[in-house]
């Protein structure tokens, strides 16, 4: 019985978080856009992040809120690391000993 009631309730908060088209999902639409935008004009860009957006529209459009979601803090995730990384290497040059 706490097996039930444990998978229920990691059923419950993972299909309630985004359950589509809220103003939760379109926040989460934003702020990925953006990151990944912003990672694109630091010259960081990585290589997936545009195709993580595209299919999460292609996603939303099916009404596959889940996996539109899925995708889309993929997206949000590999434009931040993108950032992290253009500032991390800035000045980034030979090493020398």
């Amino acid at each position: 019985m706490k097996k039930l009631s444990l998978l229920f309730a990691v059923l419950l908060a993972t299909g309630c978080a985004i359950t589509g088209g809220g103003p939760e999902f379109d926040a989460l639409e934003a702020d990925a856009a953006a990151a990944v935008k912003a990672a694109k004009k630091s010259g960081h860009e990585w290589r997936d992040s545009d195709k993580f957006l595209k299919k999460a529209a292609q996603a939303k459009e099916d009404g596959d809120y889940a996996q539109a979601t899925k995708l889309l803090k993929k997206a949000k995730s590999e434009g931040e690391l993108g950032q992290k990384q253009a500032a991390d290497q800035q000045n980034a040059g030979p090493w020398l000993f």
